[in-house]
């Protein structure tokens, strides 16, 4: 409680001392409800790093701009801000921009999760330091719904992709189950080739160019006949496209470690 309150009082004495300086956020917001519109979206484009570092920080993981829906949730909570705040208020205007992007945030994954609070955590509701009510356990259970959903959706659409990159070599999941090895000494050299194959650059170009296994090439770095090569062609491609795809779902699944280029 102590904690609060000092933050609350050097939020106060911050957002007091900055009013009056011209270039602080709180005099822009200021000018731009004033109805500078060209400075609300050099304001707005500015503060795009601000937004995705306080989502970040709230998703506890690392939010793309350019991909994450939780960003553009933000960004409009963020040009929200600026229409509510009052220099009245005794707050920096950064500190109340965070309040509402976490309230949006909130409000984002309890519907894309359909977190209905079947179970209810009143008796955790605590004041946070913005004197907003909070049920932590509640956000938890939301967040960690949302995240389970999401990587679903994530892996389902990781295999569509690589199902849609398989096609543009004739290959189907269909001939890769027909495909594999049945022993697993065998699938491990497989697999070894194709790990291989996926480091050496060269071979790689030859592969996604010419949507062909590199025979010649790999003959002179395996110890394994021609022809088992070409019985393994689909098998040793789809490898090598997983190893060297962005597939992170794949290769846990299949315990793939990333590899680099170079032919180490």
């Amino acid at each position: 409680m102590l904690l609060v309150l000092f933050k609350k009082f050097l939020g106060k004495r911050q957002s007091h001392d900055t009013s009056d300086i011209p270039d602080s956020p709180e005099q822009k917001v200021m000018q731009i409800q004033d109805g500078n519109i060209r400075l609300r979206n050099q304001f707005i484009t500015d503060y795009q790093p601000y937004v995705a570092k306080v989502t970040s920080r709230f998703c506890k993981r690392y939010i793309d701009p350019s991909k994450d829906d939780e960003f553009s949730i933000a960004l409009g909570a963020f040009n929200e801000a600026i229409n509510q705040f009052s220099p009245q208020s005794g707050r920096s205007f950064l500190s109340f921009a965070e309040t509402v992007i976490r309230r949006r945030l909130i409000d984002f994954i309890r519907k894309e999760s359909r977190f209905t609070g079947q179970i209810p955590y009143s008796s955790f509701e605590v004041e946070d330091d913005e004197d907003s009510i909070v049920n932590p356990v509640e956000v938890h259970q939301a967040i960690e719904q949302y995240e389970k959903e999401k990587t679903t959706q994530e892996r389902r659409s990781e295999i569509v992709d690589f199902n849609r990159c398989l096609q543009d070599f004739g290959i189907s999941f269909g001939d890769l189950v027909e495909a594999s090895p049945k022993h697993s000494d065998s699938r491990d050299a497989l697999f070894e080739i194709g790990a291989l194959l996926a480091r050496d650059s060269t071979m790689m170009s030859i592969v996604l160019s010419k949507k062909m296994l590199p025979i010649k090439e790999l003959l002179g770095q395996v110890k394994v006949s021609r022809k088992t090569l070409e019985r393994n062609r689909k098998f040793i491609i789809a490898v090598a496209l997983i190893y060297s795809g962005p597939y992170p779902y794949l290769k846990h699944y299949l315990n793939i470690p990333e590899v680099h280029e170079g032919g180490e």
